[in-house]
């Protein structure tokens, strides 16, 4: 039984959950809410961190300047067009995404889809489990394991899914600390 399958494809829902995290605006300026969002560059759809500069200059703020200053207005469009809840102002050398400060509720909003997040992310560990649970149960079926290796291969595929679900309340409670406490 290889269980470095189970575990890589544990790791990589991990990640996926921890990606979309990053993409949350919590009240600071973060760059990653900008990583879906791709402008039409001579008919190529292209990201923006490939056609503009971006920087933080502030806690609450994004500067965006693009290279070729004739596609300002086709950013503008596309941000506007992906609803990340912040309106672009354009000065015409640049594009300022302001971040306002977060209420109470706005907070408690966030953190409501954060959970939803985790909980998506534990169920879609918890199925990795499952599909693992049930390759040990046809190898044993197949008599290429026994009732004991397979007894071992529940415990080990149990264990790595505490592991990782564990992992995930761990990231959950520290981006709910940061959301209520910006």
């Amino acid at each position: 039984m290889d269980y470095s399958k189970i575990e890589e494809k544990m790791l990589k829902t991990i990640s996926v959950f921890e990606e979309s995290l990053s993409e949350i605006r919590a009240g600071r300026a973060n760059p990653a809410i900008l990583n879906k969002i791709t402008v039409d560059y001579y008919g190529t759809p292209t990201p923006i961190n490939q056609v503009a500069g971006i920087s933080v200059p502030e806690a609450r703020l994004i500067v965006i300047q693009p290279w070729d200053a004739s596609i300002l207005k086709e950013i503008e469009k596309e941000i506007l067009k992906a609803d990340i809840g912040i309106n672009p102002n354009n000065d015409g050398k640049v594009i300022r995404l302001a971040f306002p400060e977060l209420n109470e509720e706005r907070r408690k909003d966030i953190v409501k889809d954060i959970r939803k997040m985790a909980e998506e992310a534990k169920v879609a560990v918890r199925s990795i489990r499952r599909d693992g649970l049930d390759e040990a149960k046809n190898l044993q079926k197949n008599s290429e394991m026994s009732e004991d290796e397979l007894k071992l291969a529940e415990d080990k595929i149990q264990k790595l899914t505490d592991k990782y679900v564990e992992e995930i309340d761990n990231i959950l409670e520290k981006k709910e600390k940061e959301v209520m406490s910006i």
